[in-house]
């Protein structure tokens, strides 16, 4: 049986780990709430200053998650990742059609794909397990419950992170899990019923 072992998000420019709030700051835009965020945190990842706004989202989300849950334990084919949201990398297609019309930016093209911020992810931690990402209306937690619940199963598998990275303008909507086959942190049972407590538990807080 798999377990939820910690949690992390990034709702209404706040930052948090467990329901614990990480980092806050309601005032400025986006862009300088995530810069702020991770400074605040005391990130070295040079590679983050590059990133596009997904890609920072799923970036400092993922820190905070594995702030006292390192994955390191783990070989890098034991940790998988599991990624959905509903704007795709429409956030950045748009900046980037923008800026073809008066001078086209290779560096923004890189992200106009959805699954680069898996790709962000795995190159910062080392992970080489499964990597998926989906498109759907909304977090659908039956969705990732049942696909991270077959990966678990896999021999081998012991570790996957999953969950929710949308943004669209000013719209941002964060909410990743760290499902281990070990029972330690949270303890919740990995469900989609606990899923979606857990989701909607965050926008009524």
């Amino acid at each position: 049986m798999a377990f939820i072992t910690a949690t992390a998000s990034i709702r209404a420019q706040t930052l948090t780990r467990n329901g614990t709030i990480q980092y806050r700051d309601a005032s400025p835009a986006l862009p300088e709430f995530l810069q702020q965020a991770y400074t605040a945190l005391k990130i070295d990842y040079p590679k983050f200053y590059k990133m596009d706004t997904l890609s920072k989202l799923g970036f400092l989300a993922t820190e905070a998650l594995l702030a006292d849950s390192p994955l390191a334990g783990y070989p890098p084919e034991a940790v998988s990742l599991v990624l959905s949201n509903a704007h795709a990398s429409l956030d950045t297609d748009m900046q980037y059609l923008a800026a073809s019309r008066t001078q086209p930016s290779p560096a923004l093209f890189v992200y106009t794909l959805p699954n680069i911020v898996a790709g962000e992810l795995s190159i910062r931690h080392g992970w080489k397990g499964e990597n998926a990402f989906f498109i759907t209306p909304a977090f659908d937690a039956a969705q990732v419950a049942g696909y991270v619940a077959l990966i678990l199963a896999q021999p081998g598998a012991q570790a996957c992170v999953a969950g929710w990275v949308d943004v669209m303008g000013g719209h941002h909507d964060v909410f990743l899990y760290l499902a281990e086959n070990t029972r330690r942190g949270l303890a919740l049972a990995h469900t989609a019923e606990q899923l979606k407590t857990l989701y909607t538990g965050l926008w009524n807080s």
